[in-house]
């Protein structure tokens, strides 16, 4: 029964996870189709973020405390990027910063799989 709880927990985590994802690349595609500014986008973008880097470290932090030593390490390469590259400047181009959201969302649909 304490598995389905731990699995029920890292499912919803990992859906609130992807949304946050999903509403990041909507705000590049609006920048891409010239509906929003540059300064708009990176304003919206920008309040995900911390939310996005605490519910990455509450999943790692949840593997790690119920005992999924092989979801937490491959949870840590995420926590890693994102606390090492994540930010979101105006130097990064938008096709890399789209790429990056794709690959985070690739990596969370399929850790929702597990």
């Amino acid at each position: 029964m304490a598995d389905l709880f731990t699995w029920l927990i890292s499912f919803f985590i990992l859906i609130a996870l992807i949304v946050l994802v999903i509403y990041q690349l909507m705000c590049l595609a609006d920048l891409e189709f010239d509906y929003i500014n540059p300064y708009d986008s990176s304003s919206r973008i920008n309040k995900v973020v911390l939310p996005e880097y605490i519910i990455v470290g509450v999943l790692c932090g949840f593997y790690l405390v119920t005992g999924h030593w092989i979801m937490s390490l491959i949870c840590a390469p995420y926590l890693y990027y994102n606390v090492r590259f994540g930010t979101t400047s105006s130097s990064l181009q938008r096709d890399e910063r789209r790429r990056t959201r794709q690959s985070q969302m690739t990596f969370s649909s399929v850790t929702t799989a597990d």
